[in-house]
């Protein structure tokens, strides 16, 4: 549900400000340029780019700066990142937009309700919508990092989007419910929107990390076959979304275990 508290224009601001762009290897530099104008378009501003393929230095060129269209001071704030886990720090929700389906299961959103719940989780904190490659999107490792699969209603024999037509898309359904007053994801999902206090992305991922590590000290885990396992376990944790204290005593859990697998954590 809409909050009351975000009728403001400071408090509005201050949600599109907790909400990322996170684009992971995009291939043409004009299509960084064209996210930052759909962003800027509708309010955002906060955009992150894991290894870019014109690197860290180049991808603000001429073709970026110009398919931005004036939406520049993106371009020169825009994050560089090594890994999607890193841009995704301090994030409490992430969606992931692929049009393709997956072989295991992941909870879907349409853009509508994806962009009810960026607006309505950016209250209480940094919120993330990630956009993969122009050509093969995310991996199921990057997806597995993300609470929702969001997806775009599409022609199905003509699914795939261009990068930038997407952001557009989710960009506005953000501004759209923000200042609708309409009801909100927590409502149509039935799932609490409300808890300041969740884990983040980065506190999720060493958690996980923490307990791959003691499932394959423990033999319960093949390091070289637990891929699937390991995915299923992070849509476990995703869809039970602990807070900050339910993450300690997981870990502090698993560290009592470490011994009796022959080593400390």
């Amino acid at each position: 549900m809409r909050p009351a508290d975000v009728s403001d224009q400071a408090s509005q601001r201050a949600i599109l400000a907790r909400i990322r762009f996170v684009l992971v290897e995009t291939s043409l530099s004009g299509n960084i340029g064209a996210v930052a104008r759909a962003m800027k378009n509708m309010g955002l501003s906060r955009l992150a780019l894991v290894r870019p393929k014109a690197g860290a230095q180049g991808f603000a060129d001429a073709d970026a700066l110009a398919r931005a269209s004036g939406a520049d001071d993106l371009l020169q704030a825009a994050t560089v990142h090594e890994d999607l886990a890193e841009a995704l720090a301090g994030c409490r929700l992430v969606l992931g937009s692929s049009a393709r389906l997956r072989s295991l299961e992941w909870p879907r959103l349409d853009a509508a309700a994806g962009g009810e719940r960026l607006v309505a989780e950016a209250v209480h904190g940094d919120v993330a919508l990630v956009l993969g490659r122009e050509r093969t999107g995310l991996s199921n490792d990057e997806l597995a990092l993300c609470h929702f699969l969001v997806q775009i209603p599409t022609n199905p024999d003509f699914s795939s989007l261009n990068v930038a037509a997407a952001a557009q898309v989710f960009a506005y359904e953000v501004r759209r419910h923000l200042f609708s007053g309409g009801d909100g994801a927590g409502a149509l999902l039935g799932v609490d929107d409300s808890r300041p206090d969740l884990a983040t992305a980065d506190e999720m991922d060493g958690f996980h990390e923490h307990l791959m590590r003691t499932l394959i000290r423990i033999d319960y885990a093949d390091a070289e076959q637990c891929a699937t396992l390991s995915r299923r376990l992070r849509r476990l944790f995703h869809r039970a979304r602990p807070d900050r204290t339910e993450v300690n005593i997981l870990r502090g859990i698993l560290a009592k275990m470490t011994p009796r697998a022959g080593g400390a954590d």
